[in-house]
């Protein structure tokens, strides 16, 4: 597994793509805006110009996309790598999609006789670029250990969490629930310091030093504190459809959740104010219209 393609080279890809050319694997990568692979072909990587020619000669291909349209247009459309991907490569789905898709994408590789390994991450552009995300994988036992060392290039923590694709989706929904909760929680607790006449600097300072702390409301709350919604380091609407993928299989399994409700509709109102691009820390300002008014 060294020669590898890449495709999806966005805030979370590219960063990704660097630590595996940092790591010495031969890299082609393709992005639909051409210039997101220049800082790459740079460091070393080729730059391809369609997911076909990404793929060629790979021993796997990476996918770091939007959505499960994005995967199936880049693996099946028009000079989709499944066009040149030889017999027993792997394609590895790092993205955030659902159990569904991905189950759906693997029985239809499967019949290329191509192999899928279920990876999706968590961490954020800034441990990304470090190589130090967390790596949630599922599939058999034999393609993860192969996939191992280039999965260790890109995170520090990589955990195999079941023999089927789609178990690594499944503890990254789970990972999202909590992620998603917390990031709508500081922005309530920040708000409601203020609707208190506090300064929501000083609350922030003092409760993070005790058990109300967690890595959400120190990271997100000093985004909410400083403003800092432009350039979104995570955009707001990666939670509508995060949270809307948390819901699904929710609904799929039986299984009622009142918070991931509550916050779905809080992003959602987010997106609808006209937030969606911006950093997901702006749903603090959900929380501040009701204390504006």
């Amino acid at each position: 597994m060294q020669r590898l393609g890449f495709i999806g080279l966005g805030a979370m890809g590219a960063p990704m793509a660097a630590c595996l050319v940092r790591a010495g694997f031969e890299l082609s990568v393709f992005d639909v805006r051409p210039e997101s692979a220049a800082p790459l072909a740079e460091l070393g990587a080729t730059s391809a110009g369609s997911p076909r020619e990404a793929a060629e000669g790979a021993d796997a291909l990476i996918l770091m996309v939007v959505n499960a349209d994005q995967a199936e247009e880049a693996l099946f459309g028009e000079n989709g790598a499944t066009e040149t991907l030889e017999s027993g490569a792997a394609v590895v789905l790092m993205s955030t999609v659902g159990p569904g898709p991905v189950r759906a994408l693997a029985e239809r590789l499967s019949q290329q006789d191509l192999r899928l390994l279920d990876a999706p991450v968590s961490g954020g552009v800034a441990r990304a670029e470090r190589g130090d995300l967390l790596i949630m994988a599922g599939g058999p036992t034999d393609l993860f250990e192969e996939l191992r060392p280039a999965l260790a290039a890109m995170g520090s923590t990589v955990v195999h969490c079941g023999e089927s694709a789609g178990d690594g989706q499944s503890v990254k929904l789970v990972n999202q629930l909590l992620c998603g909760v917390h990031i709508a929680a500081a922005g309530e607790a920040l708000a409601y310091a203020r609707a208190l006449g506090l300064d929501p600097r000083a609350v922030f300072e003092t409760i993070r030093h005790g058990a109300a702390n967690s890595f959400m409301l120190e990271d997100r709350g000093e985004r909410m504190l400083e403003r800092e919604f432009v350039p979104a380091k995570s955009a707001l609407d990666i939670f509508v459809k995060d949270m809307g993928l948390v819901r699904e299989a929710a609904k799929e399994n039986g299984f009622e959740m009142p918070l991931s409700d509550a916050a779905h509709r809080l992003y959602e109102t987010g997106s609808s104010l006209g937030l969606g691009r911006e950093d997901d820390s702006g749903i603090v300002r959900v929380f501040e219209r009701g204390v504006e008014r």
